[in-house]
């Protein structure tokens, strides 16, 4: 047994670390987090905006500014918006506000999703539901929604024409109404477990990669009249979205919990009916299957359940149909790029984005 553990120790100690976090990230933060701060403001004696400005962690539920404002972890999308201006030829200032638009309408669903989950902690603090109770919460949601409608609205006043402002506020608007049909689907499947592999693509197709997507597709449009560029970066976005969300999935049964602060099989004990979970339940066959079945009918779920749930997904080629998934759409990605010049810098920086997206341990 010592043998055993020593092995162990040892493969710990050498496994490679997933990729850092792209140089694009921290280039377009300060950026982001001032476009932000314009688009949400601050009026005395709100308890309204400051529940949204401490679900952004910009205040603590006081009021009082946070010292160190940790507003948005890894700022996917407004990132990925200022980024397809930029590489385009655009000026990522006149991106901002749309940018700001993205990160808040993602935060909207948040504050929402928060509630429908039962989720008690979101980045390292209570959620706002379990301080100012759900009633509460749901408005924020709802006030956040309209505030991120009139940032985007908002680039009609300084470079952007009104024509493509009311234009690329009906590409956030749709974009979000996917966004909304994702989550409901999403909370369709917590009672099924008849769902095939297409369904779930399809509902984070809607719930994860529509506003992915269309934080590219806007970035884009801003960078360059030139719908074909566009398209392609839409494209590109739908990849990333499913390449994201299955990375997302994954981890959630198999991370590291040293990068992931979750133990493993976290999504299992939740019941989740994440990408391994669909596929399991799709292809597992006999035994396996019902066992699995049996399982996931439980209203709780034992540590000795997790194992047995861990193993199953295993013998039916879960995690390797994952992993499998997400390098596909990566390559995909990649492939998407093709079809467009890009600056040097560019390309390469997208290829470094989708080697993160795809490989990421948090």
């Amino acid at each position: 047994m010592s043998g055993d553990a020593t092995l162990n120790v040892t493969v710990t100690a050498i496994r490679p670390p997933g990729p850092a976090l792209p140089p694009m990230f921290s280039r377009y933060k300060e950026q982001v987090e001032q476009a932000l701060f314009r688009a949400v403001p601050a009026p005395p004696d709100s308890q309204l905006y400051l529940v949204m400005r401490y679900h952004l962690g910009w205040a603590d539920r006081h009021g009082q500014p946070a010292k160190e404002p940790v507003s948005q972890g890894k700022a996917l999308r407004p990132t990925l918006c200022l980024f397809a201006c930029q590489a385009l030829g655009g000026e990522p200032e006149q991106a901002g506000p749309a940018a700001a638009a993205l990160e808040i309408i993602h935060n909207f669903s948040l504050l929402h999703d928060d509630i429908q989950d039962r989720d008690i902690e979101r980045r390292h603090q209570a959620t706002a539901w379990t301080v100012w109770g759900e009633p509460k919460a749901l408005v924020a949601g709802n006030a956040m929604q309209s505030v991120g409608d009139l940032a985007l609205l908002s680039s009609a006043d300084g470079q952007v024409s009104a024509q493509t402002a009311l234009r690329l506020s009906a590409i956030l608007t749709e974009s979000y109404l996917e966004m909304i049909e994702g989550q409901c689907l999403d909370l369709d499947f917590e009672s099924r477990t008849g769902i095939t592999t297409e369904e779930y693509l399809h509902m984070i197709a809607c719930k994860t990669g529509a506003l992915i997507r269309c934080s590219l597709e806007v970035g884009a449009t801003l960078g360059a009249d030139n719908p074909a560029a566009t398209q392609v970066f839409a494209r590109f976005g739908q990849c990333l979205g499913r390449v994201f969300q299955i990375r997302d999935d994954y981890l959630g049964i198999w991370g590291d919990p040293v990068a992931t602060g979750k133990a493993v099989g976290n999504d299992i004990r939740r019941r989740k009916k994440s990408f391994p979970v669909v596929y399991g339940l799709e292809h597992a066959t006999g035994a396996a299957r019902d066992e699995l079945l049996r399982i996931y009918r439980q209203e709780a779920l034992t540590e000795a359940d997790v194992g047995q749930v861990l193993a199953l997904l295993e013998g039916a080629g879960a995690s390797q149909m994952s992993q499998r998934l997400i390098q596909d759409n990566a390559d995909q990605a990649i492939r998407e790029l093709d079809g467009v010049s890009l600056p040097g810098w560019a390309r390469l920086e997208a290829e470094q984005l989708v080697d993160f997206l795809a490989r990421r341990e948090f």
